[in-house]
Order: structure tokens, then C-alpha cells, then sequence
């Protein structure tokens, strides 16, 4: 972890890139960005504002960054896991990609459902679209390329996953992922508090539609 000024009044948090064998796997989790950030929001007063990235978490407005820094020396990730919401999201797996993702994974369509399904998700962050989770948990051995040529319309509840992402798209937009299924579920809705369902640290349970 490195902790570096990002101007006047704010801090931005590097964490170790989990591609990184050098580094221990818990520290560089795709998931810890989304888990800190949720742990430093329960803390008051710290920071006006707490923005998790990919790799990084925002803290702007820190009046105080020497008591910053003495919190996340204590910070263990993993930690805080057994705290974060779980939310249930049902999903009918019958997108278009569906058979591509599974002869690329050497499995039978039902095997990549099942695979798919099983994977234990948290949000990491959002970005793209507003509510739009990118959700870590899926192994290194299953990341899959983004389409060569991206989709002009993915409806929204569309389920997809890029790289080592599981993506769903909030609202009906352009995009590149591979489309494995599809939710009913809202992801946003502005005058819900918060507006996204899927915010950085919730655990996400997929319940399979048939």
C-alpha cells in the first residue's frame, strides 16, 4: 500500500496490483479498493469524499492526514468482508456469448453456468454508467478478452463479464462485455439512497433463473 498527496486536500491510496506475485494475495485482492473504502466511509469526519478505483481509493477533503495514515496502517484486508451487505441477484443465463465464454473455458454451457454462478462477487467499483458494479471475484484463469467490436445496444439487466470482471449494465447502452445472462433486478434509481444498488463493497450472491 503507498499513500501518496493528490493535491491540496486530498489523499489517493495505491494498493498492491494482485498480478503481482511478489505481493501477498490478500493485499493485492480486485476487491479490496471497494472493502476499504467501505471501511474508511464508516469512520466520520475522515474524508468528505471516498472514491474506490480499480486499483486505488480517492479520499478528498481529509482535514487530517497524519490520522489517515495511522488508520490504514491498521487496516487488514479481509477484515471487514463478513460485515459488507450481501445482495441476491437473480440471473437467467441465456446470453448471446453464453457459448463462446464456455468452449473459451473448456466447459459445457451448463459447467460454465454452474462455474459462473458459484464465484463469491464483490463490487471493487463503479464506473462506466452510473450504478455500473464492476464486480472482482472470478479467477485469473477465467478472464476472457472484451469483443473486437462492441455492441451498439446491451439492454439493461444484461450480465457480462471482461477480463476478470463481472459486469451489469444498469441502463441500455453501448458495450464490449461478453454477455452471459440477463437480471430484472434495478440496479439504479436516483431517488434511492444510494442510488446504486451495487455499491463498492457489497457482496453479490448470483441465484440462478431457469
Amino acid at each position: 500500500m503507498r499513500i501518496r498527496p493528490y493535491g491540496a486536500r486530498a489523499l489517493l491510496v495505491e494498493l498492491d496490483d494482485p498480478a503481482d506475485p511478489a505481493r501477498p494475495a490478500e493485499a493485492g485482492s480486485a476487491s479490496a479498493p471497494g472493502e476499504l473504502a467501505r471501511w474508511l466511509r464508516d469512520r466520520p469526519g475522515l474524508a468528505q469524499e471516498v472514491v474506490p478505483g480499480a486499483r486505488t481509493v480517492l479520499l478528498a477533503g481529509v482535514d487530517d492526514v497524519g490520522e489517515v495514515e495511522r488508520l490504514l496502517a491498521g487496516w487488514t484486508p479481509g477484515g471487514e468482508q463478513s460485515r459488507a451487505p450481501v445482495v441476491e441477484l437473480p440471473v437467467r443465463y441465456d446470453g448471446p456469448d453464453l457459448a463462446d465464454v464456455a468452449r473459451r473455458w473448456g466447459m459445457t454451457v451448463r459447467e460454465a453456468v454452474a462455474t459462473h454462478a458459484a464465484v463469491e462477487l464483490t463490487v471493487a467499483f463503479c464506473g462506466f454508467a452510473p450504478g455500473f458494479p464492476y464486480l472482482a471475484g472470478l479467477p485469473a484463469e477465467l478472464a476472457v478478452p472484451r469483443l473486437d467490436s462492441p455492441r451498439s445496444r446491451v439492454p439493461a439487466g444484461a450480465v457480462g463479464i471482461a477480463d476478470a470482471w463481472t459486469g451489469v449494465y444498469p441502463t441500455g447502452s453501448p458495450g464490449g462485455w461478453r454477455l452471459l445472462g440477463r437480471t430484472e433486478v434495478t440496479l439504479w434509481e436516483p431517488d434511492r439512497d444510494p442510488p446504486a444498488l451495487l455499491a463498492p463493497g457489497t457482496r453479490v450472491r448470483i441465484v440462478v433463473e431457469t
